[in-house]
């Protein structure tokens, strides 16, 4: 895509060209290619005989709102101080310095008289400190502190949100985008059974969604689970392996979700009593409509997330008043979302762990920012989760600012009570951000800190973990929050249980969007599946561990394989990413797999597909590894009347696969603050801290050992909310 910063920046020459000496060169437009984090980066620099005076960038492959926000902030500067002596964008360092060097690369062909000159030269002094004060002051402006932002500024407060990177949207802008609710008019209601539209909250009808093959199964496991106390004496002398629902079920449940299990069971056994006679009447389970309650999310979070250290000594699940929560308001976020303009696909899908077809996924959102009464598109992360709450929170008084590329490094005290933050801006200025009611802490997890996670590590065998690992997250994602909440005198809670992502980009370990219920994943060098792909996300990073191979350094690497009938969005299926992911038929596999230097047999994959295929048509578990949930081929066949395939027209042939090369990475931290309901902080002694307050990644206790696919979207927006409303009450 083509940027272009045009005149704009001749306004800045205000500042005229700031060298310590006058410098000379050739002037003209020359044209430089340097590399960036995603690709290459070609730049258009214009100089006169003093000055570089424009800069076109030409061409770039970085991710929107994080790195490519590098060259709307520096370009100004570098023409500005006529040299790219200045620091790097928070957030978007290697974007930063690939540009700059582009630019020194255009000076040098422009024939600079004095290179490392134009290297030195910045813009002189730093901006004016601050020292202010707002009704609520914010640490970070990802998700959850976007949320609390844009609920405490519809209370009637003032909010100031000091954001570590350059741009907004935190971890939140790199994550699938899904998050998981039920949605009522979507699934399956006992007050009109056999209703296959739902009427949504915009008055429109919907169709609803549909079982995926082996949800029955899952709905049986529950209905048979022991009502008995937990049995964690059994696993003292039997393995315990994540995933292995029904032999969990055999184990009982920790009392406090047993009112639960008990409430989950009457749901059930209302919805097999509807559901039994028409698959006993040969209706497939493809064609029932799906069964989704709170208290199943509330049930498949705890048994998702409880897991057992790796020596076996300690056990991890989350509070079960805190999930909750979590699931009971997470139900509100829709409506609350789409008042801010944003726009859903009104289906229930599923994802890398979510266990259950609950993920809502949005397009993005409509919202007018110009005030010239017509709203603007902003699609994706970008405009559902950051745009649409930052649109709101701004316009509802202009005291209201988010402060980019400023660090917090400490809380103000007065007393046994938090005041406000201290934090400094990159320039070096400093900021004194009061708070008259409370601080929210929302400045994310720490997965980005492979020292910190090593060094916390309770849950995976040493083995598994080393520095070289990736991580999903951005890098700014260091627990800075958590260390400046216990500096004065916060508890923490389930820490050394961090969450790896499978489908992560084996070169970069930055997260691969995409459904697992219909796409496969595959050992390559046998070429065969090698795990249910439906499992929890740390089933599948550890049986890639165990089964996969090694691909540039990483362990566990493996294919992920969809065909043409995936969920995935059109712009993300079917196209060449080098190094991560290709479009290839069946016809084409042998020359790839060449091509990247692996020794699967393209004939023993396209017979794994087969196999898979065959399995899905017949409605059954696959032949070689079980599968719970699978809703289309890989291949392409026509579907009967009845919704059932007529497998005589099934073909493999010239069917377009996408298929990506993966290793699992860091992605979530399950540990961080202690908080109550409210979201306050507590002490180590269990005592709320006055004023503080957190929201997000950067508090523990929800997610237990193992976080659900889309519940962090979930947990984030309805924490933030709850911190911003608890703000003006405790």
């Amino acid at each position: 895509m083509k940027r272009t910063i045009y005149a704009m920046l001749v306004a800045l020459a205000l500042y005229g060209c700031a060298e310590d000496k006058p410098l000379r060169f050739v002037a003209g437009s020359y044209e430089t290619t340097y590399n960036g984090h995603n690709g290459p980066i070609t730049i258009k620099a214009t100089f006169n005989d003093s000055c570089i005076t424009n800069i076109d960038v030409l061409a770039q492959e970085e991710t929107p709102h994080i790195g490519d926000c590098a060259f709307e902030q520096l370009i100004p500067q570098i023409i500005s101080a006529n040299g790219i002596g200045m620091d790097a964008i928070s957030g978007a360092t290697v974007t930063s310095h690939a540009l700059m060097n582009a630019v020194a690369q255009a000076a040098e062909d422009a024939k600079v008289s004095d290179l490392d000159q134009f290297r030195r030269n910045n813009l002189q002094g730093k901006t004016e400190d601050i020292d202010d004060t707002w009704d609520v002051v914010i640490v970070g402006a990802g998700g959850a502190g976007l949320a609390a932002a844009a609920e405490a500024a519809a209370e009637g407060n003032t909010v100031v949100i000091l954001e570590k990177n350059g741009e907004m949207g935190g971890n939140t802008l790199v994550s699938g985008g899904l998050y998981q609710s039920v949605i009522p008019y979507l699934v399956w209601e006992p007050s009109q059974p056999d209703a296959t539209m739902g009427k949504g909250y915009d008055g429109q009808m919907y169709e609803k969604a549909k079982m995926g093959t082996g949800c029955i199964e899952e709905l049986q496991t529950i209905l048979n689970w022991s009502e008995e106390d937990f049995d964690s004496l059994y696993y003292t002398t039997h393995d315990f392996t994540p995933g292995k629902t029904a032999e969990q079920a055999q184990r009982g449940v920790h009392r406090e979700y047993r009112p639960i299990l008990q409430a989950l069971k009457k749901e059930i056994s209302a919805y097999m009593a509807w559901a039994k006679p028409k698959l006993q009447s040969g209706v497939p389970e493809t064609k029932l409509t799906l069964f989704s309650t709170d208290n199943l999310h509330i049930f498949q979070t705890y048994y998702g997330g409880l897991r057992q250290s790796a020596e076996g000594n300690k056990w991890s699940y989350g509070d079960v008043e805190l999930v909750k929560q979590m699931v009971e308001e997470g139900s509100a976020l829709k409506p609350w979302l789409q008042s801010m303009g944003v726009e859903f696909i009104e289906k229930q899908i599923m994802i890398t762990g979510e266990m259950w077809y609950r993920g809502n996924r949005m397009k993005g959102a409509h919202i007018d920012t110009d005030g010239d009464g017509t709203p603007e598109f902003y699609d994706g992360n970008w405009g559902a989760y950051v745009m649409a709450p930052y649109a709101s929170f701004m316009k509802a008084n202009p005291k209201n600012k988010v402060l980019k590329s400023t660090t917090a490094y400490e809380l103000i005290m007065d007393g046994d009570r938090v005041t406000g933050v201290k934090a400094e801006r990159q320039d070096g200025s400093k900021v004194k951000a009061h708070a008259k009611k409370g601080v929210i802490i929302a400045s994310g997890g720490y997965a980005a800190n492979i020292s910190k996670v090593l060094n916390t590590n309770l849950y995976w065998k040493p083995e598994y973990l080393s520095h070289q690992m990736e991580s999903t997250n951005r890098s700014s994602m260091r627990g800075d929050g958590i260390e400046m909440a216990q500096d004065v005198g916060a508890a923490v809670t389930g820490m050394g249980w961090t969450q790896l992502m499978p489908q992560a980009y084996v070169d970069d370990g930055h997260i691969a969007f995409g459904s697992v219920s219909d796409a496969i994943f595959v050992n390559p060098e046998t070429g065969k599946r090698f795990v249910d792909e439906s499992q929890e996300r740390d089933v599948l990073a550890l049986r890639a561990f165990k089964t996969g191979v090694t691909i540039n350094g990483k362990s566990g690497a493996f294919l992920y394989i969809a065909g043409e009938n995936s969920s995935e969005p059109n712009d993300i299926r079917g196209v060449d990413i080098p190094g991560r992911q290709y479009a290839r038929t069946v016809e084409q596999l042998p020359e790839l797999l060449k091509s990247l230097k692996l020794h699967a047999l393209a004939e023993q994959i396209i017979k794994t597909i087969r196999s898979y295929d065959a399995a899905i048509m017949e409605g059954k578990e696959p032949d070689d590894i079980d599968k719970k949930f699978a809703t289309s081929l890989i291949g392409r066949a026509k579907k009967n009347e009845d919704g059932t395939y007529d497998k005589s027209t099934y073909t493999l042939d010239s069917v377009m696969l996408t298929i990506r090369v993966m290793a699992p990475s860091t992605h979530h931290t399950m540990g961080g603050l202690r908080v109550d309901l409210w979201r306050r902080v507590l002490d180590t002694s269990g005592r709320p801290i006055p004023g503080l307050f957190a929201a997000g990644e950067v508090t523990g206790g929800i997610h237990g050992g193992n976080r659900l696919g889309g519940n962090a979207l979930t947990e984030v927006m309805v924490s933030g909310r709850i911190a911003a409303r608890s703000v003006n009450k405790k």
